[in-house]
């Protein structure tokens, strides 16, 4: 790729436009660069501010400086992901000019071409820069939380985490675990021996297990010990040692849960909890230990919190639209709360206390 700047002016009082050439000398990079039927060239024309004309190996950028050396560093990414082997989708070009616009340290090219896993030609990468600094932190920390929304991939990617370190023979033994509390359902109440109660729990483990390891060896696996999956209870009494160790929907879990799987941790070990706290499923007025934790454990060394956001999901569109309204929902039900309780007659902001009485 080669870019050639052509400053030009239509007069003193006109803005200066300037055009930015771009060649590609690989045809086959060029034809995914623009995408089926152009999508991904109408794509970056109506995200840039500067006009964009392809012709034959040529892009022609035409506009502000400012707003061509945008598009410029925007076609520079995308060609750098083509040449690692990348097949641009929409979904890719919009991460980056994301993350383009957010002026991130991180390059989109670094950020989505990490791999953490490849099976059978397919590859489990950071998609967001919410995910790439997530799992940095897992490699940088003993203990992470992954907190965050439903579809951020915070489980996916600690799992992933977790089999690139068995592979790697960095620890001996995968530990996955959950709460068996799920939308107010008691294990009591369902049909079926123990191990058919808890199952159900589980399934979402042993889903990403089949995605990252091949099926018929995580039953060999299971039997020998090296991946254990088991509800939170299971864990009591416990000391792992050189193990990786994921808490999964832990803002079901009590105070009182989190405090006795965090102590768990032994040498050589590393421990990934994750959870979205906008979803408690336990009984009223019981508090969720991810929500706790985060005051009591903030200040401790080795200790990392990874915050993932409406940003980072990667399922469907709708998924980080749905998650935004149910936050403007809940944020103005805490507001209207607030002014009921400042509303109520004869009741001061302080908290009751008439204006002119001491304490």
């Amino acid at each position: 790729m080669t870019g050639t700047p052509n400053p030009s002016s239509t007069g003193s009082s006109s803005p200066v436009r300037a055009q930015t050439k771009i060649s590609v000398s690989d045809p086959k990079i060029m034809v995914n660069l623009l995408g089926a039927k152009d999508e991904i060239l109408r794509l970056i024309e109506r995200s840039v501010d500067s006009d964009v004309h392809v012709r034959g190996n040529e892009i022609t950028i035409t506009g502000e400086p400012a707003d061509n050396a945008t598009a410029e560093r925007l076609f520079s990414e995308l060609i750098e992901l083509i040449e690692k082997g990348e097949t641009l989708t929409v979904d890719a070009v919009r991460r980056t000019l994301d993350m383009l616009e957010a002026n991130t340290v991180e390059r989109p090219a670094e950020v989505l071409t990490l791999n953490i896993l490849s099976r059978r030609g397919r590859t489990i990468r950071p998609k967001t820069l919410g995910q790439k600094r997530y799992v940095d932190a897992i490699d940088e920390n003993t203990i992470v939380f992954g907190i965050g929304p439903a579809g951020t991939g915070k489980t996916y990617l600690a799992m992933a985490k977790a089999v690139q370190a068995l592979t790697a023979k960095q620890i001996s033994r995968i530990i996955l675990t959950r709460p068996a509390v799920e939308a107010g359902e008691r294990l009591g109440f369902l049909p079926g021996t123990l191990t058919e109660k808890i199952d159900p729990y589980l399934r979402p483990l042993y889903d990403a297990l089949h995605d990252m390891l091949d099926p018929e060896s995580i039953p060999r696996l299971m039997a020998a010990g090296t991946i254990e999956v088991a509800p939170l209870a299971y864990m009591r009494g416990r000391t792992l040692n050189d193990a990786f160790i994921i808490l999964d929907e832990a803002q079901n879990t009590t105070p009182e849960q989190m405090k006795m799987f965090l102590t768990r941790l032994g040498f050589g070990a590393k421990i990934v909890v994750t959870g979205d706290v906008t979803q408690v499923d336990l009984p009223g007025g019981t508090s969720s230990g991810l929500k706790v934790v985060r005051e009591i454990l903030r200040d401790v060394e080795d200790v990392h919190f990874a915050e993932l956001s409406s940003s980072d999901v990667v399922r469907h569109r709708l998924v980080a639209e749905i998650v935004d309204a149910y936050a403007r929902f809940d944020s103005e039900q805490e507001q209207q709360a607030a002014q009921s309780v400042h509303a109520v007659p004869g009741r001061a902001a302080s908290g009751g206390r008439s204006p002119g009485r001491r304490r």
